[in-house]
Order: structure tokens, then C-alpha cells, then sequence
């Protein structure tokens, strides 16, 4: 038998008949939207109560480049492989920067002086474990939440097809 024109199509599900079918069906749509919500809800509460900045998390370190910026405040800066202090820019305007911002030099950035002669910035290790954590944290709330969610659609189900239950 084919369906025709008015006919609705109901996935057969063993053990129902089309009217459980149905409710099953709208109960699956109903747990999963809320699932999405409730799942994104804690996500974000997370994120909001572990105060990671994602701009922080994702931006490089900002330094001067003379050719595109215009240093604002010069200042003193230990160079390593230098005895004295070195003068360099340490706040500066980007001219490709829209907001007009000024930027200044992090100082967690070290100055060293290169085999040339030139100086260079050192940036370090910048990896930051954050990340990671936050995609872990991501994973682990999805994860959940389909399991959850099977649990819920599961639990229905047999509650459905049980012999006394919700006719």
C-alpha cells in the first residue's frame, strides 16, 4: 500500500499503533529541543563562571611594527643578552585597527636580542591548556546530553508499549 495524497506516514515503530506513534514521535521532537537548550544553557553558564575570555584565548600577542603602527609612549625594557635597559615603544596605534585603540606591549613578552644584533620579541610557550579544557567541557555536556536525551525517549517508550500505561 502505498501513501497518497492526505495520507500521513508514521515510522513504524514495533509494538504501536499510530496514535503512540505519534505522541512518541512529538515526545522525541520535545525532549531534544529542550536537550539543546538545557545542554547550551550549561555550556554557556559554564563558560560565563569560569570567566575564560575566548578573546583572549584565540588572540595572538599584539607588538609594534613600525612600518604599520605609530608609537604612542616609548618606555624602558630589560633586553635579554643586553646589560642596560633598551628604550621601546611600549603603547602604540594600530593604523589597521578600525576602534582606534591604543595597544600596549604585554609584559609577559620578552625582548631578546638576536645574533644580528636586531631585537626580537620571545613569546614563549603559548599554548594554553584553557582550550582544551573547554573542548573537553563541551564534549562531556553533549555527550550527556544524548545520552540523557536516549534515556528520556527510551523511558517513554516502554511507559508507551507497557500494557496499563498511557493510553
Amino acid at each position: 500500500m502505498t501513501p497518497t495524497e492526505g495520507d500521513h506516514v508514521v515510522t513504524f515503530v514495533p509494538g504501536l499503533d499510530e496514535q503512540k506513534a505519534q505522541r512518541l514521535k512529538r515526545f522525541t521532537h520535545s525532549v531534544t529541543i529542550v536537550m539543546i537548550l538545557v545542554c547550551n544553557a550549561v555550556f554557556l553558564l559554564g563558560l560565563w563562571g569560569s570567566g575564560i575570555n575566548l578573546d583572549e584565548l584565540t588572540r595572538s600577542t599584539e607588538v609594534f611594527n613600525p612600518e604599520e603602527d605609530i608609537c604612542v609612549r616609548l618606555g624602558w625594557q630589560k633586553v635579554v643578552g643586553v646589560q642596560q635597559t633598551i628604550r621601546l615603544c611600549q603603547e602604540w596605534l594600530n593604523l589597521s585597527d578600525p576602534s582606534g585603540q591604543t595597544h600596549t606591549l604585554n609584559r609577559e613578552v620578552e625582548v631578546v636580542q638576536g645574533a644580528d644584533g636586531k631585537l626580537y620579541y620571545d613569546h614563549g610557550v603559548r599554548v594554553d591548556y584553557r582550550l582544551f579544557l573547554l573542548g573537553g567541557f563541551v564534549m562531556a555536556i553533549t555527550a550527556i546530553g544524548v545520552l540523557f536525551t536516549r534515556f528520556l525517549i527510551a523511558r517513554y517508550r516502554t511507559r508507551l508499549e507497557s500494557p496499563g500505561g498511557m493510553s
